[in-house]
């Protein structure tokens, strides 16, 4: 579809870029004290971009001459984005980090790395690849380094920079390789071109995969592409390391699976039970044994973390190793598996920053002792915390046993070949038990009884944990509409 012609079916990214531009004005005409209000104009332009969503004809057909897919696909990754970034920006203005800065800048900011992750869900052009991982890099290495004032934002974002652009040269060398090979920048053209290829260049695929996998890893905090995460989560304001655990790591699985299914993948229209990698490149595994390695690395160093931002952080990794166990089954029932992971991460994974950011201004310290006795002093955000670990293990009845549910199943269902991959994916989901536990147990265990509640005085503090922790409880049990909306969102456009 020619440019013009495809502005219809591009009214939510249209909307994106002028509450981009709406905010930047409005942050112009409101004092430093009042620039928290810019979220206002952020919130109700995304309320709109999601409404236009909601509306559009999900016919799946490609956009702007082939580079972007119009599909159910795509709109249920921008769905899910936009939760994300509207509950962080409703987060921000509790924290009492950011209470010392002007807030304009920052959700002007966070709302054109939605519009940069809006494109990595829909691209099926790797020069659109390239530009839409650069356009959300770039914000996220803003905001990492938003506390200016503070010497470890300043680090994380230096750390992340120098990550970033290492990761994105290799990918960029990766692409180019595929390019060469195939003569195509179309994700449907380049794998007509591979299955076309000769045993002669199965070198070449393996390496640019590698390569490739390098941004992509990077982006979703794969092992060994992680190390900036750590650092970067620790030292970033509390809110973007929550963004960061949530939004780019969607879009980041909802490119993997487009790229290596679509380019790498000899796929029909009709993906109800499997297909096969194209030309016998060993992607799946090379996938698979990354995913065993995120999951183990990540609990590991989980366990021997004292600050829990940080457990958070190598949980985070953790998490996106049980997610990528999923992508090498190349099955429809892989990918509803990831996309229920993600509905139920973003709840509890949200839910459980929110808790550390709450208890860091109310007692000053990000530790496991200062969580000590917390479920007397603060019932009312202990019992939340108590289920978001709960759910972050993976136990029933709550979300997060869901989402362990619909990997594991997708992982069983491809045969035995992949069999080794769920037994460990279950040892790692024992191992997090203990760090997970570890903080309940400084909650309720540890710590002196306190006669007197300590009860959240702000309605929106409240509010965001009923928020997510309903969720993070309810879809534990039920959960058969956000399966209907995940099988329906599971079409993705198969090229002309």
């Amino acid at each position: 579809m020619n440019n013009l012609n495809s502005l219809v079916f591009f009214w939510p990214e249209l909307l994106l870029s002028v509450t981009i531009l709406t905010a930047i004005l409005a942050d112009l005409f409101y004092s430093k004290k009042d620039s928290f209000k810019v979220v206002y104009w952020s919130l109700g332009g995304m309320f709109l971009t999601y409404i236009a969503i909601r509306l559009q004809d999900i016919e799946p057909t490609s956009l702007f001459m082939g580079t972007v897919a119009h599909d159910p696909f795509s709109q249920f990754f921008k769905i899910l984005i936009l939760i994300s970034t509207a509950i962080v920006m409703l987060m921000s203005l509790v924290s009492g980090e950011l209470k010392k800065y002007r807030m304009g800048e920052y959700f002007s900011i966070m709302t054109i790395m939605t519009f940069g992750l809006f494109l990595m869900t829909s691209s099926i052009d790797i020069l659109m690849v390239y530009l839409s991982i650069e356009i959300v890099s770039i914000m996220s290495f803003f905001l990492a380094g938003y506390l200016k004032r503070n010497s470890l934002s300043n680090e994380a974002s230096l750390k992340y920079v120098i990550y970033g652009a290492f990761s994105s040269g290799i990918m960029l060398y990766g692409l180019s390789i595929l390019f060469g090979l195939t003569g195509s920048t179309n994700f449907f053209e380049m794998q007509k071109a591979i299955s076309l290829l000769g045993a002669d260049s199965n070198l070449a695929l393996v390496l640019s995969t590698v390569f490739i996998l390098v941004g992509f890893g990077y982006k979703i905090s794969a092992v060994p592409f992680h190390f900036w995460t750590p650092d970067v989560y620790e030292g970033s304001p509390s809110t973007i390391t929550a963004y960061l655990s949530i939004a780019p790591k969607a879009a980041g699985f909802a490119l993997m699976l487009r790229f290596f299914n679509q380019v790498f993948g000899d796929m029909s229209i009709d993906i109800s039970t499997s297909w096969s990698a194209i030309n016998n490149v060993p992607w799946p595994e090379l996938i698979a044994v990354l995913s065993a390695a995120t999951m183990t690395v990540g609990n590991l160093v989980a366990i021997q973390q004292n600050n829990v931002k940080r457990m958070l952080a190598y949980s985070s990794i953790a998490h996106a190793g049980y997610m990528m166990m999923a992508i090498p089954m190349m099955s429809n029932s892989s990918i509803e598996g990831v996309m229920m992971y993600l509905i139920m991460y973003l709840f509890m994974n949200l839910g459980a920053f929110f808790v550390v950011i709450y208890v860091k201004d109310q007692i000053g310290g990000e530790d496991y002792n200062s969580f000590d006795g917390l479920g007397w002093k603060m019932p009312y955000v202990a019992i939340p915390m108590t289920l978001f670990m709960v759910a972050l293990t993976g136990l029933p009845p709550t979300a997060g046993f869901v989402g362990k549910f619909y990997i594991f199943a997708a992982v069983i269902e491809s045969g035995s070949r992949f069999y080794w991959l769920a037994f460990v994916g279950v040892i790692n989901s024992v191992i997090s038990l203990y760090y997970y536990i570890r903080v309940v147990r400084h909650m309720y265990l540890i710590g002196e009884r306190n006669d007197e509640f300590i009860n959240p005085s702000s309605k929106l503090v409240l509010s965001l944990l009923v928020v997510l922790a309903i969720p993070s409880f309810v879809f534990g049990w039920y959960f058969s509409p956000i399966a209907e909306w995940i099988s329906k969102s599971t079409i993705m456009f198969q090229g002309m």
